[in-house]
């Protein structure tokens, strides 16, 4: 019932984005595609209660990406792939436990919509990578490595043809793929303010 829930609210977050954005295009910016980024998120989800009030997690990090392609599509579609990593020194759950950890994700996959009006543009992304903590996450009879998968989308606000204000929203799970004798999830909703450097 969550799922089916998130999935609905995300598709017309998604939907209000790219309707919000279509009536003003505008062609790439040449010369730009090294994406460099800082971010500072929180999320809330549940572990082992049907309730996203269970756990909370927030976490900052460095974000670098590399504009794939030019411009591809036509029409709404139109848009250019990049590829990411990031590096997360900070990873603390708030509760139901205190924890701290360290993560890294090495495979990011972006499609950044040539969508534009006031000078706000979309995205949708895919991310996965890992994180270890200093102690079982979540705990008990677990693991204190984990693997973490997310997928959403968000906005980018630009202020010049060099730097842009990022919000956004996406599913985030996380959960140690059995390398512990239990392997309990979290699954949660995560919102994220970043500022971006195009060089």
């Amino acid at each position: 019932m969550i799922v089916v829930k998130f999935k609905f609210y995300l598709a017309s977050f998604l939907s209000m984005l790219f309707l919000g954005s279509a009536y003003s295009q505008t062609a790439p910016e040449a010369g730009r595609d090294w994406d460099l980024g800082v971010w500072v998120a929180a999320a809330t989800g549940e572990e082992h209660l049907n309730s996203f009030s269970e756990a909370q997690i927030v976490s900052a990090g460095v974000f670098a990406g590399k504009i794939l392609t030019s411009e591809l599509g036509s029409g709404w579609r139109r848009g250019r792939f990049e590829y990411g990593v990031a590096f997360i020194p900070v990873f603390r759950q708030l509760r139901p436990q205190s924890i701290y950890g360290i993560g890294f994700e090495p495979m990011i996959l972006r499609w950044n919509s040539s969508l534009r009006a006031s000078g706000v543009a979309p995205y949708i992304e895919l991310g996965g990578g890992a994180v270890r903590t200093n102690t079982n996450f979540p705990t008990g009879d677990t693991s204190n490595f984990n693997f973490m998968v997310r997928g959403g989308g968000g906005i980018q606000i630009l202020r010049n043809r060099s730097r842009s204000l990022e919000i956004g929203c996406r599913w985030w799970h996380i959960s140690n793929a059995n390398l512990g004798v239990r392997n309990p999830e979290f699954n949660g909703i995560q919102i994220s303010v970043g500022y971006h450097w195009f060089k």
